[in-house]
């Protein structure tokens, strides 16, 4: 994938191959589960979660679930499950919101990679370990799965394809991205990268993914696509017409307004 010249200064590209930074205590990986009222399915898919990476995954990791104003039993499940597994931490955040959730776990972990999946697990495991091994060796700066490059095999259906092919179709025709799925709930981070970017993210909603991958390739940033496996929750609870009308609103704010560097005036994308 070509990314275009960096227009952004600031966010200059980590060494290809650099070292992986790992503070003491903490582990090389930080996966946010961000939830709103998910009380069916948070314990079974946590625990399914934290066994692969127990039996699978060969770094440390850390999983955060990331409670954003749940009402019904999910804060006390997540604490409990926090209670009981050792690699397992809970936060409450008081408003709703995925890109909140995530801005909030991120911006707070000293972990060197961050990611994040849904708690539906639409994603196989399997595509774990390939999403973060370019970052922590280096090879990349962000990695996200994706659902519409060849190799991926989905199972959803045909609305909901539809949607999602039109959606990144758009991107490419207003904002002239690169990468192939902008809303896949599957992606990762180097922190340093992490720490440049998440200043200029305006969105805390479900336009948050794209707005962080419009900004890093700006930046000239190395991004890679992991196809992945992916079936679709017939049980979700994602509005689709309004997350579509949000996600319109985010292109045309992207299109107008000048990004800003954090401590500096306006940077036109």
């Amino acid at each position: 994938m070509k990314l275009r010249p960096s227009r952004l200064p600031a966010l200059t590209p980590a060494p290809r191959h650099a070292a992986l930074p790992t503070e003491a205590g903490e582990p090389v990986l930080d996966l946010a589960v961000p939830v709103f009222n998910e009380e069916k399915d948070l314990e079974p898919n946590v625990r399914r979660l934290h066994a692969h990476l127990r039996d699978t995954f060969p770094y440390s990791f850390r999983i955060t679930i990331a409670d954003n104003a749940s009402t019904d039993g999910t804060p006390g499940i997540a604490a409990r499950l926090a209670e009981e597994l050792p690699e397992v931490v809970s936060v409450r955040l008081p408003e709703k919101g995925r890109g909140r959730a995530l801005r909030a776990v991120w911006s707070g972990s000293r972990a060197p990679v961050l990611a994040y999946l849904d708690v539906d697990l639409s994603t196989g495991l399997a595509a774990l370990l390939p999403l973060v091994a370019p970052l922590i060796s280096g090879h990349s700066d962000l990695a996200i799965g994706t659902r519409l490059a060849p190799g991926a095999r989905v199972v959803r259906g045909a609305k909901r394809e539809v949607i999602s092919r039109c959606y990144n179709i758009l991107l490419r025709c207003t904002l002239a991205v690169g990468f192939s799925d902008a809303q896949c709930g599957f992606k990762a981070v180097r922190r340093e990268v992490a720490e440049r970017l998440l200043p200029l993210v305006r969105d805390g909603e479900w336009f948050f993914d794209t707005e962080l991958l419009v900004l890093a390739e700006r930046a000239g940033l190395r991004i890679h696509e992991v196809p992945v496996d992916w079936v679709d929750d017939p049980d979700s609870s994602v509005d689709i017409v309004a997350t579509a009308l949000a996600d319109l609103r985010g292109i045309v704010r992207m299109r107008r307004t000048p990004t800003r560097r954090p401590g500096t005036g306006p940077v036109t994308p």
